[in-house]
């Protein structure tokens, strides 16, 4: 799967929502329980209450897009509930999407350019 780049901001909201919701009510939800702007570009993941169940709602310039998973097998991992959200990386992110545990995933070590090659 390709994912989005390091400079995507995603937002996951760690209470299970009503996974009857469209994209124009889980945006209302960005809006009025995360206090953010569905329309910034931000990618903003819910959760069903069974935890195999992911959708995400972002604007990508030209409209609000509504996305959804559901693992066959297995369950997404969450955070502990609580009211909020929290902020993922991209690889995380990704890593989520997949079904694995991304909080073993770890932002990569900044490494200095070589001054010469070789």
């Amino acid at each position: 799967m390709i994912g989005p780049t390091g400079a995507v901001r995603v937002m996951v909201a760690t209470r299970p929502v009503d996974f009857r919701k469209g994209a124009e009510g889980l945006a209302a939800l960005v809006r009025e329980a995360m206090q953010a702007d569905p329309f910034d570009g931000a990618i903003y993941v819910f959760r069903a209450k069974r935890a195999d169940r992911i959708k995400l709602v972002y604007w990508d310039g030209t409209g609000v897009c509504l996305f959804a998973k559901r693992l066959e097998d297995r369950e997404f991992r969450w955070p502990k509930i609580s009211d909020g959200a929290i902020r993922l990386s991209a690889a995380e992110f990704s890593a989520l999407l997949e079904g694995l545990d991304w909080r073993r995933v770890h932002a990569a070590r900044e490494i200095a350019a070589p001054a010469q090659p070789g």
